[in-house]
């Protein structure tokens, strides 16, 4: 196969109101990387907080927007999920035009109390709508390139942001805040064209129950949830942990340890869009499993640097697991989320991504605060045990295959896209299996 045509090959095929949600998210995560990796640094250094409080500030994002993911789901269910989406862009960007006022600590609360309630309505709803313009057979690429979006845009807001930011002038940290809350505005003005998707059902049909009563019995998709659980507690959480690591026990350099996460960037920038291909017409179950194997793989190099290693080839094998993770990743991508989405009924979509956005923040919220706890008292333990906790998740994985139904366990392939894709999503064919029920 000749370079171009591999590269054709490449083309996730998806309709223009896709990849215009996707550079809106494009635009979104750059905002992102403005502000996130210097929050800490402007509440402690800027305005003089203490460290607990400042930590405390922080958390406070997360735990409100674990809270308002169930209604948020709910809402993009009930109003839609472009209604939705379009109102947590909204709030985020007041919340971040007003934080270079914050000068006591309960200001800062208020407004992370206030990005944590957007945050919490944003992921369902994104999630939801990319589900409803995108073709059932192209969202794994959708999902995939979603992926991508995140990671190049944070990279690169990172990068940038680090260039403007200085602590000893707050006038800096001013200038990230309103440039974050400028992106979530951008975004505001291209969700414009970005079609609603596809009808929810009506409220009176009787076919079809709504309401988070209408889930808890989809055991399947709660076991899902609970290895999504332990795949980011035990996987991406321990991200939050490894610099520490790095730093105290193998003596690596904090330019170092930025690195590593340029690096985890770049590659899932860069190895995506070949990896979606690779996962198509593959069991999606095998493909998660795989992906445990790889960052079990990861967590390994990290320990054997911590053990053997000190300084700059511990620096250097720190960066080659931090790229091996960014592996793992990409066959999370287009697999865990498309999976989600064709479980879930049309009119119960936005729930499910709102519970599916929870067990992540229960990762995030476990994974730090576990992977602390073991470093405090014994370093070196933390990735043998983070390894075999996600081989055991994949394992897990297997195990839950059969009770799939036939028709979503394997990622659809290249049969199974037609030629040429519409401007805008053609309505579903009938699905071959029922709605989901209860299992087991």
């Amino acid at each position: 196969m000749s370079v171009v045509g591999y590269l054709r090959g490449l083309d996730p095929r998806l309709p223009r109101a896709v990849w215009a949600l996707e550079l809106g998210g494009v635009v979104n995560s750059f905002g992102n990387g403005f502000v996130y990796p210097f929050l800490f640094i402007y509440l402690h250094n800027v305005r003089g907080f203490a460290l607990g409080v400042s930590g405390l500030i922080v958390a406070t994002n997360a735990g409100v927007a674990l809270l308002a993911g169930t209604p948020g789901g709910a809402a993009a269910d009930r109003f839609g999920a472009k209604r939705t989406l379009a109102a947590s862009l909204a709030l985020l960007t007041i919340a971040f035009a007003l934080f270079p006022l914050v000068r006591a600590p309960w200001h800062a609360f208020a407004l992370a109390a206030l990005v944590g309630l957007a945050n919490g309505v944003f992921w369902p709803s994104y999630h939801t709508l990319l589900a409803a313009i995108t073709p059932a057979d192209r969202r794994h690429a959708g999902y995939a390139l979603q992926r991508v979006s995140m990671n190049l845009g944070f990279g690169i807001g990172g990068a940038v942001a680090g260039l403007i930011a200085a602590s000893a002038r707050p006038g800096t940290f001013t200038a990230l805040f309103l440039i974050d809350a400028a992106t979530y505005a951008a975004f505001l003005v291209l969700l414009a064209v970005v079609p609603a998707g596809t009808p929810q059902a009506a409220a009176g049909d009787p076919d079809h129950k709504v309401g988070y009563a209408a889930i808890v019995r989809d055991r399947v998709f709660f076991a899902l949830l609970g290895l999504n659980v332990i795949f980011v507690t035990a996987g991406y959480a321990q991200l939050e942990t490894l610099p520490v690591f790095a730093k105290n026990q193998a003596h690596v350099s904090e330019r170092a340890i930025g690195l590593v996460f340029l690096v985890n960037s770049l590659v899932i920038v860069l190895a995506q869009l070949p990896l979606t291909r690779l996962v198509e017409g593959r069991r999606r179950m095998a493909m998660l499993a795989l992906m445990t194997a790889v960052w079990a793989a990861a967590w390994l190099l990290v320990f054997g640097a911590g053990l053997w290693l000190s300084a700059a080839t511990a620096a250097a094998v720190i960066v080659v697991a931090g790229g091996v993770f960014a592996i793992g990743e990409c066959l999370q991508g287009p697999t865990q989320q498309a999976l989600i989405a064709e479980l879930a009924p049309d009119h119960l979509r936005g729930r499910y991504m709102a519970l599916s956005t929870s067990s992540w923040s229960i990762g995030w919220i476990a994974g730090p605060a576990l992977g602390a706890f073991v470093l405090q008292q014994e370093p070196l333990a933390l990735w043998p045990a983070a390894a075999a906790l996600c081989l055991a998740a994949g394992a897990g994985g297997l195990l839950l295959e059969r009770r799939l139904p036939k028709s979503v366990r394997r990622t659809p392939g290249a049969d199974a896209i037609s030629p040429a894709l519409p401007l805008e999503p053609a309505p579903e064919a009938a699905d071959d299996r029922a709605p989901v029920k209860a299992s087991g």
